[in-house]
């Protein structure tokens, strides 16, 4: 009991405790003084891995393979732009053919020249062949033609060809060349145009009417000569009448149909 009484009572000091291992690490850092930064090395060229080779693009069709090289090679070059030229439509190739070059047109292309013959036939009037007008001495044709406003009477008689239009030739009442093989083309339909005179009194109308009256007048006389002409003369025109006149004026216009212009005020 006594040697309980004699010792101290033990006083239970609270330990210290141990700093942890990171915080131990940070304050010797701290501590030290800092360290001149090392620049990295730089990898040398050297040494450095060269790129790997890409993979190359395949394109596949069908069974086929085709590799971009392939693709490549089949690309199509672009056209060549269109050169103008200098004068419109000189590359084209004319298609008009012109009088006195259908046979040199033939000979070069190699047509036949039935072929050639045909197409005549089509273009120009072939005379009447089988034309029975008496040609006596003494044989008179007379008939009226009409055109618009002109009126032509016409005598037909064996002769050469001579016409005679209100006692002038006809070069001389008709100087347009136009309206002379108009009035010609009665008889040379019939092939009469050599052996038969015309004789003609004409009034009324312009040139131009008095010459279609004159051709219908021939083309009436040569019915009456022979009627079995009506058929190919009717045909081809020369026995219509053109009946076409001016229409006249009305009161209150300026001509036929024209009106004053309108005034609102």
């Amino acid at each position: 009991m006594a040697d309980d009484e004699s010792k101290p009572d033990e006083v239970n000091e609270p330990e210290a405790e141990a700093p942890e291992d990171g915080a131990a690490e940070e304050a010797a850092a701290a501590s030290e003084p800092p360290a001149a930064e090392t620049p990295a090395p730089e990898p040398d060229a050297a040494e450095t891995p060269a790129p790997e080779p890409q993979a190359e693009e395949v394109v596949v069709e069908g069974d086929r393979i085709e590799t971009h090289e392939d693709l490549e090679d089949e690309v199509e070059e672009e056209p060549t732009p269109r050169v103008k030229p200098e004068i419109p439509g000189m590359e084209l190739e004319p298609d008009i053919v012109r009088e006195g070059e259908e046979a040199l047109r033939s000979d070069e292309e190699g047509y036949e020249d039935e072929i050639g013959a045909e197409e005549a036939e089509d273009v120009l009037p072939q005379p009447i062949a089988d034309a029975a007008i008496d040609l006596a001495a003494g044989a008179r044709y007379r008939a009226t033609g009409k055109r618009k406003t002109a009126v032509a009477r016409v005598i037909l008689l064996p002769g050469n060809g001579t016409y005679t239009i209100n006692g002038r030739s006809l070069e001389v009442y008709f100087p347009r060349e136009g309206l002379q093989r108009q009035i010609r083309q009665a008889l040379e339909t019939v092939g009469l145009e050599a052996k038969m005179d015309v004789v003609a009194k004409m009034h009324g109308g312009g040139v131009s009417a008095q010459a279609g009256a004159l051709r219908h007048g021939i083309s009436r006389a040569l019915v009456d000569a022979d009627p079995h002409l009506r058929g190919e003369l009717k045909r081809r025109g020369f026995l219509t009448r053109d009946s076409r006149v001016k229409e006249r004026k009305k009161a209150g216009l300026k001509k036929a149909r024209k009106r004053p212009q309108f005034s609102k005020r």
